[in-house]
């Protein structure tokens, strides 16, 4: 089956150098992707395996193809949602765009290296493993990274065994012994206070060195957004048909984990900041966009070039704003999940009921809502601290 448009399949010997079979491992990942509800959760964990999460890399991998790696390759560019995109992409006249910058670690995602050292990834032994685990931690790469890669082979591989590819799972390996920690340890939460957000907000709006007026637009709409509770790849996933009017109040449509859908309603803050936005940044060149006409099939929220927001380059914009906004101890350390755990934290610390927060971020459990606050820094005035210093100063005093 191909699809129309593309690039004549060609008579290489194999679309994917170093695999024994292909089109069944191919077959076999997209199942394993299909496990997980949201697409951009599918595209994440295809990402961090070294494997095509974007048009143009689709269209090279299609091009050196037969009939049946066609048909292979069309069931992942479907798990991926891209397959409009992939159409799009052929039909639809556009102007040359920059690429996607790349993860720093992208040529040693697990594929990747084993297509560089010629491993076949279906033959791959507990030693390859160690060894591309070697080369991560030679270039750098943090253990938090690469306990999160190393989980994600795991996981793969756990799926490729029990469909019978795979004897056994090479990347089943012990963590404490490689000098790494569980994928998500039970840890103290980056804890915002509300002047830091409120100092973020106002450096959004602040002139910056090659920050454009649409540019601080977009970086006050991120924070405001992020101030709902949003999780990174819920912001960049949103589109203009997920904003919308329901109960007479202004809410965006929310993807979360598992492909679960909650409503969302805007703040005044987050609504005022998404219309001066949207007002501002059309969907197309030729097309204007109010918060009051959305666009089908637009993304809410558009980067310099015009394309659908990274979330690599929302976590940079976030700790550009804390330089920006003066705050050292958030420079290195600002993350898009602090905003969310603030929202948390500080609907709790007024009052809100745990189980109305659990429903606006979207956790499954209400123990994961009440873990995130219970983890939180809490609020100096929560704490018994100063009074039992001023007990042992007055003792002192006294004695």
């Amino acid at each position: 089956m191909e699809i129309a448009g593309l690039p004549a399949p060609t008579d290489t010997p194999s679309p994917w150098p170093g695999v024994g079979d292909p089109v069944r491992l191919l077959a076999e990942v997209t199942g394993w992707l299909r496990s997980y509800g949201a697409a951009s959760t599918r595209r994440t964990y295809a990402g961090g395996l070294g494997l095509p999460t974007s048009v143009p890399e689709l269209r090279d991998w299609l091009s050196r193809a037969d009939h049946t790696w066609v048909t292979a390759l069309r069931g992942y560019a479907d798990t991926l949602d891209l397959t409009a995109a992939l159409h799009a992409e052929i039909t639809t006249p556009r102007l040359n765009r920059p690429p996607t910058r790349e993860g720093r670690f992208r040529a040693l995602h697990w594929f990747r290296w084993c297509a560089t050292t010629g491993t076949d990834p279906l033959a791959a032994h507990t030693t390859d493993v160690l060894t591309w685990h070697d080369a991560l931690r030679a270039a750098g790469a943090a253990p938090a990274t690469r306990t999160r890669m190393l989980a994600t082979v795991r996981t793969l591989y756990q799926h490729l065994a029990a469909a019978g590819l795979v004897a056994g799972n090479p990347a089943d390996l012990d963590r404490r012994r490689l000098g790494l920690r569980d994928p998500q340890p039970a840890k103290a939460v980056l804890t915002l206070t509300t002047g830091q957000v409120a100092a973020l907000l106002t450096a959004a709006t602040t002139r910056r060195p090659g920050a454009s007026p649409r540019d601080r637009l977009r970086a006050r709409a991120v924070v405001a957004l992020f101030t709902l509770g949003l999780r990174v790849s819920e912001l960049c996933d949103l589109d203009h048909p997920d904003l919308h009017t329901t109960r007479g109040r202004r809410a965006l449509r929310v993807t979360g984990k598992g492909g679960k859908v909650r409503t969302v309603y805007l703040s005044d803050l987050a609504e005022a900041a998404l219309a001066d936005y949207l007002n501002a940044v059309p969907a197309s060149p030729h097309t204007a966009v109010t918060i009051g006409s959305p666009i089908p099939e637009a993304p809410l929220l558009l980067s310099r070039a015009g394309t659908r927001c990274d979330r690599r380059d929302v976590w940079s914009l976030l700790r550009r704003l804390a330089v920006a906004a003066e705050l050292p101890e958030l420079a290195g350390a600002m993350h898009p999940h602090a905003l969310r755990h603030f929202y948390v934290t500080t609907a709790m610390e007024q009052g809100a009921r745990v189980t109305d927060v659990q429903t606006d971020v979207g956790h499954a459990r209400v123990d994961t809502t009440q873990r995130v606050y219970n983890h939180a820094a809490p609020h100096p005035d929560r704490s018994a601290a100063a009074g039992v210093g001023a007990a042992i100063a007055r003792h002192l005093r006294e004695g």
